[in-house]
């Protein structure tokens, strides 16, 4: 029983970690080169930051997708309701990276990105009804995707 718990845990991250992935692919290579050249805000962080930050963050998705998978004390339709919302979520964060450092969109990454807030904060609501744990292992990412998206905005001011 606890060794299937961890094996689900580790599932949840891995399935995080892997939306980080698909968004790694696209980053790499265009940090150096194209991101390097745009205009950027004096708040903008240096690139480094950015993996250490995201892979903490999808560690704590992951956390927090478990938490709400696992509580069989709540009803089966609102864990999956907030499941698929966080699904939702989860593909709009891997498609932002493609979009932005692939595309090289930053209109496209703008629209994207203020979605994908959007979805953050309908998940945390969602999570909130089944595990408040959950919920709140999500606060640090709504964080940072508030100030991505600042960012994502000042970065499209200051290069269209």
């Amino acid at each position: 029983m606890i060794r299937s718990r961890i094996f689900a845990l580790l599932g949840w991250i891995v399935l995080c970690e892997a939306a980080g992935a698909i968004g790694a692919f696209f980053t790499v290579s265009a940090i150096p080169v194209w991101y390097a050249a745009l205009a950027k805000p004096v708040f903008a962080p240096p690139s480094w930051l950015f993996g250490p930050v995201w892979t903490t963050l999808y560690l704590l998705m992951g956390v927090a997708a478990w938490l709400v998978w696992r509580n069989k004390r709540t009803a089966p339709l609102l864990r999956r309701r907030a499941l698929r919302l966080f699904f939702i979520q989860l593909v709009l964060n891997a498609v932002w990276s493609p979009v932005f450092f692939g595309l090289h969109s930053l209109s496209g990454a703008l629209a994207l990105i203020v979605l994908l807030w959007l979805a953050i904060a309908v998940t945390i609501a969602a999570f909130a009804r089944v595990s408040r744990a959950a919920a709140w292992l999500l606060a640090p990412y709504l964080a940072w995707v508030t100030f991505a998206t600042y960012l994502a905005y000042t970065l499209w001011s200051l290069n269209a």
